[in-house]
Order: structure tokens, then sequence, then C-alpha cells
């Protein structure tokens, strides 16, 4: 076993990762082909490495009242307690309840995509999501404040002359509240993310690797998701005629 190396292993992981993405920009032609291809990446990516509680798909995301969100590339729900995923005619519907994270991929981030990304997770944090009571062996813990869900950006290139730096992030930091991004990948460039009170961006390195691993840290920090109230969905039964 004296052969194998960790730093490999990654580098590895990383190369793969930049050259299906490069491959899907440079060999399809259409643009709606090549974005196909760019979102299937990044869920094989996301499905073969997160922990199996979690899920990514391309979804619209719905609440118990009835409202749904715009369809959202890559959408990350829990896996283990979502009593529900609706399909219907080859589209994905999830309830608000149970996503972690919501994310929008292009070949390119450009301050266009920026502000349509913001958009895009504004429609699904403004969602309303229900949270029960959770019954144990020692009674009711009370009902659970529904996680922040994270929102971001999952791309190969840039389209700005220095790649990332201040006009990537003067674009981040126009949105604020329900449009604020969380974190993304520029695979071919870095990474990004917002700690709270301002915007880190790293160039260089291996970004798909190391925004992989940010991920699955910001997932572990969420906790679990709320308890559903699958009765407030049951309802919508009794108007159909």
């Amino acid at each position: 076993m004296s052969n194998w190396s960790l730093t490999k292993l990654l580098e590895g992981l990383h190369d793969d990762i930049q050259a299906r993405l490069e491959n899907s920009r440079k060999v399809l032609a259409h643009p709606t082909t090549k974005g196909d291809a760019t979102e299937g990446v990044w869920l094989e990516l996301f499905d073969k490495y997160l922990p199996k509680r979690y899920q990514a798909m391309k979804a619209h995301v719905v609440d118990s009242n009835g409202a749904f969100s715009d369809q959202i590339d890559v959408v990350i729900i829990d896996r283990q307690y979502s009593p529900f995923i609706f399909n219907f005619q080859g589209q994905a519907v999830v309830p608000a309840e149970s996503v972690y994270a919501v994310f929008e991929t292009k070949q390119t981030v450009n301050v266009e995509l920026i502000g349509y990304a913001q958009d895009k997770i504004e429609s699904v944090r403004k969602l309303h999501r229900t949270s029960l009571p959770i019954p144990h062996a020692g009674g009711v813990y009370a009902a659970k404040k529904p996680i922040p869900i994270h929102g971001g950006i999952l791309t190969f290139e840039s389209d700005w002359s220095t790649g990332l730096g201040l006009s990537l992030k003067n674009s981040l930091e126009a949105g604020k509240g329900n449009r604020q991004l969380d974190c993304g990948c520029i695979a071919a460039h870095g990474h990004f993310y917002y700690d709270g009170q301002d915007y880190y961006i790293f160039s260089g390195g291996k970004p798909a690797t190391m925004f992989l691993f940010r991920l699955i840290s910001v997932l572990q920090f969420s906790g679990t998701v709320p308890m559903i109230d699958v009765l407030a969905y049951s309802s919508w039964l009794s108007k159909v005629s």
C-alpha cells in the first residue's frame, strides 16, 4: 500500500471532473445540449461523492400552500426523511422542507448568470416550509426551525478577463437576503464561499475538489431538515374534482 498517494487520488478526482466539463464545452455544439451535459457532470459528481443521506436532481420545488419555484438545475434534498418526490412527464417536483441546497449550472459565469441564479434561488427560499414537533422515547422535541437553504453556481469557465476577482465579488454582493449566493465553483479558475459577512474567493488549486469538500462540510453543519407536515400537503386532495 506504500504506493498509494492521497494527493494523487484527489488530483485525479479533480482532473476527471474538469476534463468532462471542458469536453462538454468543446465537443457539444448546441447550447441546450451543452447545458444538459454540464448539469449531468455535476449531478453525477454529487450522486457519487455526497453521503447517501443526500440526493441531487434537477427539479421544481413546491410548498404546502401550492406555490412552486422555478426549475432548478441542481437541488440537493434529504434522501432519508423526504416522504415523497413527484415525477410528472419526466419532471421532478420535491417538497420545500426536504431541500438543503440549490445550484444553477452553466458553461461560463458572468454578471447575467449571477443575477439569474440569484432570482432562481430566491424562488426556492421564499417558499413556505412546515415543521412538526418530533416525538422521541422521552417525550416530544419542539418543532425545529427550518434550516437555511444554501444556494450557488457551478460553471467551468468565466467570461471575465481576470477569471475571478473583483468583478465576481461585486456581482455576488449585489444579492442579499433571499437572493444570497453562498458558494460556487468555476472549475477552470477557483471557488468561492460566503461566511455570513464577506465573500472569500480562492483562485487556482483544485477548485472542483475543494468545492466538493466545502459543500460536504456545509451540509454537515446544516444538520437535518425539519419534520414535514405531510397532512398540510394531503389537504390539497380535497380540492381535486
